[in-house]
């Protein structure tokens, strides 16, 4: 917060940032001037931003712009942590993912940024007991972006889910904070159980391409999840595990291996090595 002499200004280091970039795509790249001005600079919040965008990629002939935008900003008006979370999620994908390079970049383009911001209405919509609405928001994410995440699920702040493609996510799945995932990542059932049958996942953990995690199991803060690995036991906190099914076989490498990315596993040499 800055004082001023009459008021105290909130400071949004995101939003004025990608105000700025929005500017200066604009002289680079005059041709995404109608992209640029009705997403970014046509709005005087994130918040207004995001409540367009959500309308702008949702609509369809069974649910007008107008009436999705009506929805998306009573959801943010009411709860304050769906931005916060979003800002989060915004310096996640910048420090995380090698292909972005400036704030508007997960606003503009990148799929796996838009769909948690969608998702996060629909859970808002589920927690309200709009049950139905929230179903509807669910269809739509999964047939636009690919990515399909149930709105009874819980998920953190500073999600990075990269390429975001083929993500599955289980209605009593929970996400911690600052977790990264990259494409065909499942976090399922074993069965066709009613009760609490998805993983927990905890804070800071990186899951890659492919891996699927199955049941009720928890996955244990700063862990690692190699690439194509089926995982259907619990993971100690920060180890590394890999395999079908998933073995534990190593420390995870680094304190935060999902802001550090790294998904090399270093291999131990064999007895005639």
């Amino acid at each position: 917060m800055v004082a001023t002499r009459n008021t105290v200004q909130a400071v949004d280091f995101v939003w004025d940032q990608t105000l700025t970039e929005a500017r200066d795509l604009l002289r680079v790249e005059p041709l995404l001037g109608g992209l640029v001005h009705d997403t970014i600079l046509h709005h005087s919040s994130l918040e207004s931003a995001l409540a367009y965008r959500f309308a702008q990629k949702l609509a369809s002939s069974e649910m007008s712009e107008q009436l999705l935008r009506e929805l998306a900003d009573t959801a943010l008006a009411a709860d304050p942590e769906i931005t916060q979370s979003a800002r989060a999620d915004i310096v996640a994908v910048f420090e995380r993912d090698p292909a972005c390079h400036r704030f508007i970049q997960p606003l503009l383009f990148f799929k796996g940024f838009q769909a948690i911001q969608a998702y996060r209405i629909g859970h808002w919509l589920w927690t309200q007991g709009r049950k139905d609405l929230a179903y509807f928001v669910q269809m739509r994410v999964s047939e636009i972006f690919g990515v399909d995440i149930h709105p009874n699920a819980r998920v953190g702040r500073g999600i990075m889910i990269d390429h975001a493609h083929s993500i599955v996510i289980g209605e009593t799945a929970v996400v911690g904070d600052n977790v990264s995932m990259l494409h065909s990542v499942t976090l399922g059932g074993t069965g066709k159980e009613d009760d609490d049958r998805h993983p927990k996942i905890e804070d800071g953990v990186l899951i890659g391409a492919g891996a699927k995690v199955l049941g009720n199991i928890r996955v244990g803060h700063c862990s690692r999840i190699a690439a194509g690995s089926v995982v259907l036991e619990e993971v100690p906190p920060m180890k590394t595990v890999a395999g079908v099914p998933a073995r534990v076989v190593g420390e995870a490498g680094c304190a935060q291996p999902s802001v550090m990315m790294d998904q090399l596993i270093g291999l131990r040499p064999g007895p005639d090595q």
